[in-house]
């Protein structure tokens, strides 16, 4: 039973931090809902991410008003947004603060008019929006609030009742506007994490452990750990490594894993082996993570695998909560060029080629890793140019970019290039003297007449337009589609090439990622070539995880 009858800036605060906890506790759970069954689903990643952006703004300092707090909060989450997910959080919390402007305590109809106006602002800013998604969710959830508050205008009580039953029942529709969701059998990833930051919310106002918090996820995966990485203090550990251990040998018993979990104890620490003979979920901090997935496979199949580098995170950490003022280099005091560039990648091999094309800032990211706004805003503003063209090279990455134009002061341009192999093709396509405008016509034509294929596993069963998927088939995707699936690399790449390939193509080039070794890379384009002898085939080290091979067509 909710008491408070309003709501002031540190309470706001409270309700956050509790939206974010349970996020990040189910947000492997949340990555899993994503429709293609590939290994780099992270709706609840980037989700995750944006939010522990807002919470480390909202906690910079104690805001009594609920204005400042709000303001606060859509600050954060717009600095750290990642991914479509992460924006789209971060433009519901924007709108959410505007409408709080001058309020010092909420009440339950100002809190449901903040929810509508954050709803209106996230679906201005999808620029085609679509239903069934994380911006329904939003908008029939507000306009339910807002409804209500207006029967029982001082009723918190009652007013997170609606919101989280008309959630619940939104979302479980959500396969029935989207026709991609029925066909994988989920619910809307980003919908299902925005209600469990709404969950969050409730909890706190009724005074609820959100670790008894009942999410309704039954039926989905569940997080292996509450642990949302202190990355105030100093890392014992290099890698936060999580897994799925299921499919156990025959000889297997509860002995075992209680030796698994010793094993994991001596090369690491925050151990968490979740689960039975039937499915574990696993969890370990270590500086050897081969070495905890090599102790799983000698018990079980392995699947859901994830290693997040906590050095990394401790860096950006870092960079945000204490920033170092770097000395002015000569790169920096040189006068500005024309025309810089900002690419992500990810990859050794792509950002090598990118530096070749004297790509002025590399940032790191892409499938599985999205670059915050805040990241490529940075990188913008160290390029020493009057323009500067930003490939955001992943279809997840485009609409951080185009925030991160809005927010410089710089003559922006997005390229919307939705792989490296487009982004490529579009920096060979710059000329320098050639105006902003010609250019982006120039690299948008370069980047859109690059055809290509991706060639991955699938980490669960699913079923796509018509096609029959096992958790493990390598599957190969024609522009973004999964068009094939299959048991062996070697056939994928060969049949998704049949339907790729026209008598006017001249060039294909394979970029082999970080798992495939360059002799079997060479014997597959060896092969393409003997197929399609009217084409040019180069083959290049990409150095991408997960994904086998990146195949172009020009």
């Amino acid at each position: 039973m909710i008491q408070f009858k309003t709501i002031d800036g540190l309470l706001l605060r409270d309700m956050i931090m509790a939206g974010t906890a349970l996020l990040e506790k189910n947000r492997e759970a949340v990555d899993a809902l994503n429709v293609f069954p590939v290994p780099d689903g992270d709706t609840g990643t980037n989700m995750s991410l944006t939010m522990q952006s807002a919470c480390r703004e909202v906690n910079s300092k104690e805001f009594l008003r609920a204005d400042e707090a709000a303001n606060a909060l859509a600050k954060g989450a717009l600095k750290g947004a990642r991914g479509n997910s992460g924006v789209i959080t971060s433009q519901l919390l924007r709108g959410f603060a505007k409408a709080l402007n001058g309020v010092e305590r909420i009440t339950p109809v100002q809190f449901a008019q903040a929810l509508l106006k954050g709803s209106e602002m996230a679906y201005k800013a999808v620029m085609k929006p679509k239903e069934g998604t994380i911006l329904t969710v939003a908008r029939v959830v507000a306009e339910d609030a807002v409804k209500q508050a207006g029967k029982d205008p001082g009723d918190y009580d009652k007013l997170f009742s609606v919101i989280l039953k008309t959630g619940d029942a939104v979302l479980k529709k959500t396969p029935d506007m989207l026709p991609a969701l029925k066909q994988a059998g989920v619910v809307d990833s980003g919908g299902r994490g925005l209600l469990l930051i709404y969950q969050g919310y409730a909890a706190v106002l009724r005074g609820e452990d959100i670790n008894l918090t009942e999410t309704g996820m039954e039926n989905d995966f569940s997080a292996v750990s509450d642990d949302c990485h202190d990355l105030s203090r100093d890392l014992t550990y290099a890698y936060c490594v999580n897994f799925t251990l299921s499919r156990f040998r025959d000889d297997c018993d509860e002995h075992d894993l209680d030796s698994f979990r010793r094993r994991l104890n001596r090369i690491g620490d925050n151990v968490s082996v979740n689960g039975d003979l039937s499915k574990a979920l696993i969890h370990v901090h270590t500086d050897n993570p081969g070495a905890a997935l090599e102790y799983g496979t000698e018990l079980a199949e392995i699947s859901d695998v994830r290693i997040d580098n906590l050095l990394e995170m401790k860096r950006q950490y870092d960079a945000e909560n204490n920033p170092v003022k770097e000395p002015e280099t000569a790169e920096e005091t040189r006068p500005e060029k024309k025309y810089g560039f900002v690419a992500v990648s990810l990859g050794a091999g792509f950002s090598q080629f990118f530096a070749d094309l004297n790509v002025d800032k590399i940032v790191e990211g892409g499938q599985t890793m999205n670059p915050s706004v805040d990241d490529l805003l940075n990188a913008v503003n160290q390029v020493p140019a009057e323009c500067v063209f930003i490939l955001p090279n992943n279809g997840n990455v485009i609409f951080a970019a185009n925030q991160a134009a809005e927010l410089s002061g710089k003559d922006v341009r997005v390229i919307s290039t939705k792989n490296v192999a487009m982004g490529i093709a579009a920096a060979i396509a710059f000329q320098d003297d050639h105006s902003p405008d010609e250019n982006v016509l120039r690299m948008e034509e370069a980047a859109q007449h690059v055809k290509t294929a991706m060639v991955t596993y699938a980490i669960r069963d699913s079923e796509y337009n018509g096609i029959q998927i096992k958790q493990g088939d390598i599957i190969g995707l024609h522009n973004g589609q999964i068009e094939y699936s299959g048991s062996s690399i070697h056939d994928v790449v060969m049949e998704i090439m049949k339907n790729i390939i026209t008598d006017e193509d001249e060039l294909i080039t394979v970029y082999y990622g970080a798992d495939v070794s360059e002799s079997d890379a060479e014997a597959i384009s060896s092969d393409i070539e003997k197929a399609y002898d009217f084409c040019d085939v180069e083959c290049h080290s990409g150095g991408q995880p997960l994904y086998y091979y990146l195949i172009s067509v020009e």
